[in-house]
């Protein structure tokens, strides 16, 4: 800073007059905020969180933006998705609450707090705190709206029902589906991604605690990949059967691409999603035991890959193109007809951007085995021409349905970014 802040000078609680020099003498830069828990200063807790972070400008990705972040940004270490239900009645409240949340949330991908430390100790901390001294860790929050926001049981909820897109629409039953309901729907998502598991639990946990009184939570799942710790190359992450998992994905980094198959477009529906995208989400559980039991070349047949590198059976490299005609001396396909790639390759013309994580919630109390799998979220611009015709056909004949059940599902239309000044919501409401 360049000019004194009068809330860093005088103590809410003392009399006492400190300098900005006095207080960098008693605590060091870096230890402002020791120097803060002690002597309860509350009016500096937004500044010290900058200093305890050591934030650098490649751990903070920017909230506001043409399109929100999330989507076509690189996929973070962890994810905490979350669906809630509205239980405001008045549109006014629900304007609030995206207006509430877009303050908190551009607050938040900068490591910040929700909002300042009252003076007042006997009052609840407007931020929950378990993110003090964190670095922003990447930290992206996305938001969308479910088809149940607009009609509910016949019922126009908040007169929005005009601009309800035809694509979005509850997903048909597929085949196979097993899906619970605690598992399934709702009227908003967040989806918060970070590096650190506690950061994006913390914009989560933040983000519904100051929904209260105006929606309450439905179903959440946390997620993980493989660490970019753990894995510097950052290659492709692998799926809990082992196998990689994101390898034919469009580019993001062809504006053309991303136009064609994952941003609404003015004249796909009402235009106030152009900028948004379609997001799907199937909880999908997978049979480990089962998996464990089976030899490696079945497994590969499965999936149309090899294991070990990833590559298309018949080739050498994970992103060789795969040869469909190719077959073995039996005159068998050498990438079987019913394995995991053919199937949701079809013709090729159908893309998703997909950016699943794994799951793992212990137990599973009905059998004994784990509860884990994949929590599979994709993008795309019309879903009717995209996912739904992709699972059809995976329903129907994916020789690894022998080994997965779709527990849960959901669709939102993730909603168009925001600038400095405006609130995500803003086009639907106006």
């Amino acid at each position: 800073m360049t000019k004194t802040d009068p809330q860093l000078e005088k103590s809410p609680t003392s009399s006492r007059t400190f300098t900005r020099r006095e207080m960098l003498k008693t605590a060091g830069v870096g230890g402002i905020g020791v120097l803060i828990g002690a002597s309860g200063f509350g009016g500096l807790l937004s500044i010290t969180e900058n200093k305890a972070s050591g934030s650098k400008p490649d751990n903070i990705i920017p909230f506001y933006g043409k399109h929100q972040s999330g989507i076509t940004t690189k996929p973070q270490d962890h994810i905490y998705f979350a669906a809630l239900d509205v239980t405001a009645t008045d549109k006014t409240a629900l304007i609030q609450l995206f207006k509430d949340w877009t303050k908190a949330a551009a607050l938040m991908t900068e490591g910040k707090p929700v909002g300042e430390l009252s003076s007042n100790g006997l009052l609840p901390p407007k931020d929950t705190g378990e993110a003090a001294g964190l670095s922003p860790s990447q930290l992206t929050i996305t938001f969308g709206v479910g088809p149940s926001l607009f009609v509910k049981d016949g019922v126009d909820r908040f007169g929005l029902k005009g601009k309800q897109p035809k694509e979005l629409v509850d997903l048909p039953k597929f085949p196979l589906d097993a899906l619970q309901e605690e598992w399934s729907g709702g009227d908003l998502c967040i989806q918060a991604c970070a590096d650190d598991p506690q950061v994006v639990f913390h914009a989560v946990r933040n983000l519904i605690r100051i929904a209260r009184g105006k929606a309450i939570l439905r179903w959440a799942q946390p997620g993980f990949q493989r660490t970019k710790q753990a894995d510097p190359k950052e290659r492709t992450p692998r799926n809990l059967f082992g196998f990689k998992d994101g390898t034919v994905n469009p580019d993001v980094n062809n504006e053309k691409v991303m136009n064609e198959q994952v941003w609404v477009q003015p004249g796909d529906g009402p235009n106030w999603l152009a900028g948004g995208s379609y997001l799907v989400v199937r909880r999908i559980q997978m049979f480990i035991e089962v998996w464990d039991r089976t030899h490696l070349q079945e497994q590969e047949n499965t999936f149309g890959r090899y294991r070990d590198n990833g590559a298309p059976l018949g080739q050498k490299n994970e992103f060789d193109s795969p040869d469909f005609s190719q077959k073995n001396k039996n005159g068998e396909y050498v990438i079987p007809a019913d394995s995991h790639m053919r199937v949701a390759h079809g013709d090729g013309t159908q893309q998703i951007l997909r950016r699943g994580y794994s799951y793992s919630n212990g137990m599973d109390g009905k059998t004994g085995n784990f509860d884990a799998g994949l929590l599979f979220i994709c993008f795309q611009r019309k879903p009717s021409n995209q996912f739904i015709p992709i699972q059809q056909r995976l329903a129907k004949m994916d020789k690894l349905n022998e080994y997965i059940s779709h527990r849960g599902s959901a669709i939102f239309a993730c909603l168009p970014g925001t600038k400095p000044g405006g609130f995500i919501g803003e086009t639907l409401f106006t």
